[in-house]
């Protein structure tokens, strides 16, 4: 592997700290006090040597090590030894501490993490299951969007090990082809029509040169820490001129072979793959699905009951949407109001920068309200991005990435403009609240900030408590006053309802066999969303099974939660308490949620 500090460190002298802190150089003073206690420093090892296993987590935690040019091991025994860890870790748990003697937080991470082992566990035996190359996820995009966004430079050190990424792309691909290959002759492989979009996106890629999204962006970073040479002096330009020459053949002798090759296998499965959608298909297809709904609502819901939850929820939305219409003045009917909301050019924007701009000023009108709704806020800043140009055409609409633990990255907003006829300007409002303030940002940045917890609680997730709170937050913008104009209430209505047809239509495909067409003629039916969004988010639902459920299980259980502690609090009830009680804590299954409201509920009282 190169190292380009043997070369010159001094000639070519970068920006910033040589080296970035290590963890426990990062770890607050608080979260070294609860290390003290002895389940803490159980939760503490394991979550160090769970990052061992991982270059890419550490680089996302912002460590920069021995580590930082690596990808994570691709194989069955890497697959083994993460999850021997947790369980071993939970069996050493459950044997060195007794529940009852311990204190209220650190008993609350004792049933956290025996809850993480065991779910992890109930999905263990599906691990094969998964589709590894989609038109939403899959190492063809995430390696470049690593580097891009997570792989910084700021010394000579970065460089090398973002060229030893480079380097390593080539075996990374391999390995996954090779698993990839494994899966299809067991009939694990998407449904046919996704592999013109994995071969669209890979033949852009191959396509792009030296000009790709990667070499690019290694240009990028590298260029501002070319200092200003006296005329005449070439000796840094030289060595940066080296440097980007090394990137350059990196990728042509590793990474784009290795991409060759993995279009040449997608090639090949998309002449077989199969045309039927749902995981019902699949070996233990039913249980598969089950496992998922499970770790993903947080309960014991079945398909049947979710999608009559959903089939509910639809009917109540379409209810206050045509009170909407009736104060707006349409007429008509419903599927006519979405017509008009979907196609009329009043209701989208002509430039990105439009609607950047008004999404940053909905953004700013919220957060100097939120100090009247939170007793906590987050320190750690964030910013709107668009979706980098090489995966804009095949990623979601919206999507957010946390922050760095130490400070180097903010939050992050991407919006996805590839399409602005896909971007309503009534929707702007509650994407923007769900994603930014106060949604994934608020919550996510105060979880990374939350010191005194253990790791795996201040980086794990679950999905119904995470997405379920970045829903409610849509409809909590109207509790604070915003959605001034009807049109934007009937669009955080839209988002919503959204949400409601997705425990119909993923149930629909992977219980009740529904196909992809069906799916897409009921969300077109029942939503005003425009035709290439309604047929984006099948395709997600389709490949991803499962994860689109929990937003609504989720927000149905705050609002329920809320409820009740302002039915039994009346004058005492504290939106800000509320807020906190339900944050604090970072995230968690809702069953335990109901816990610690009714807990702040009993404490408030003076029970």
């Amino acid at each position: 592997m190169r190292r380009f500090v043997l070369l010159s460190a001094s000639a070519f002298a970068l920006a910033a700290p040589a080296v970035a802190p290590t963890l426990a150089e990062t770890a607050p003073e608080s979260a070294a006090e609860a290390a003290q206690s002895g389940i803490n420093i159980l939760f503490e090892e394991y979550d160090v040597a769970r990052l061992e296993l991982s270059p890419t987590s550490k680089a996302y935690r912002g460590i920069r090590d021995e580590d930082y040019g690596k990808w994570d091991e691709v194989s069955d025994a890497a697959d083994e030894r993460e999850h021997r860890l947790l369980q071993d870790n939970a069996a050493k748990m459950r044997a060195s501490y007794d529940l009852g003697g311990l204190s209220e937080q650190d008993a609350l991470s004792y049933r956290l993490f025996e809850l993480t082992a065991e779910r992890s566990a109930s999905l263990y035996p599906f691990r094969k299951n998964g589709f590894l190359f989609d038109h939403r996820r899959g190492a063809h995009t995430s390696i470049p969007a690593f580097l891009i966004n997570i792989h910084r430079i700021s010394t000579t050190e970065d460089v090398d090990a973002y060229i030893s990424r480079i380097e390593g792309i080539g075996p990374q691909l391999d390995a996954l082809i090779a698993e990839s290959r494994e899966r299809a002759s067991a009939g694990v492989m998407p449904p046919d029509w996704v592999y013109p979009y994995v071969i669209s996106d890979l033949e852009a890629l191959i396509a792009a040169g030296d000009d790709n999204a990667v070499l690019q962006d290694f240009n990028q970073k590298l260029s501002p820490f070319i200092p200003d040479l006296p005329e005449g002096s070439q000796a840094e330009a030289s060595m940066a001129i080296a440097m980007m020459d090394m990137a350059r053949e990196a990728w042509n002798t590793s990474a784009l072979p290795a991409y060759e090759r993995l279009l040449a296998e997608m090639k090949r499965q998309q002449a077989i793959a199969p045309t039927d959608d749902g995981i019902w298909r699949l070996q233990n297809g039913d249980e598969y699905y089950a496992a998922l709904l499970k770790s993903y609502t947080t309960t014991d819901l079945t398909a049947e009951e979710i999608h009559n939850i959903g089939l509910g929820e639809v009917e109540r939305i379409h209810g206050e949407m045509r009170a909407i219409m009736t104060k707006v003045g349409f007429k008509g009917s419903l599927q006519d109001f979405f017509e008009f909301t979907r196609t009329d050019d009043r209701f989208f924007y002509e430039t990105r920068e439009d609607y950047l701009r008004d999404a940053q000023a909905k953004l700013d009108a919220m957060e100097v309200k939120l100090p009247d709704y939170f007793g906590r806020l987050p320190k750690a800043k964030m910013i709107i991005k668009p979706v980098e140009a090489f995966r804009e055409k095949s990623a979601g609409k919206a999507f957010y990435q946390s922050p760095a633990p130490d400070g180097s990255r903010p939050g992050t907003y991407y919006v996805n403009l590839y399409n602005l006829r896909d971007m309503s300007k009534n929707e702007l409002e509650a994407l923007a609240y769900h994603e930014g303030f106060p949604g994934h940002h608020l919550q996510r940045a105060l979880q990374t900030e939350l010191g005194d917890l253990p790791p795996f609680r201040r980086f794990g997730g679950w999905t119904a408590y995470t997405e379920g709170w970045g829903l409610y937050t849509e409809e909590l913008g109207k509790d604070m006053g915003f959605y001034e104009d009807p049109h934007s209430d009937f669009g955080r209505l839209g988002m919503e309802l959204w949400r409601a047809c997705r425990l119909v239509v993923d149930t629909g495909i992977h219980s009740k066999k529904w196909s992809r067409e069906e799916a897409i003629a009921y969300l077109s039916e029942s939503t005003p969303n425009p035709q290439g969004d309604v047929v984006k988010a099948i395709e997600r639902y389709i490949t991803t099974p499962g994860q689109a459920t929990a937003y609504m299980i989720g927000k149905l259980k705050i609002m329920e939660l809320r409820e009740k502690a302002r039915t039994e609090l009346g004058d005492k009830f504290d939106i800000r308490g509320f807020h906190d009680t339900v944050l604090v804590s970072g995230p968690v299954p809702l069953s335990i949620l109901e816990e610690n409201v009714d807990g702040w509920i009993a404490s408030t009282k003076g029970v």
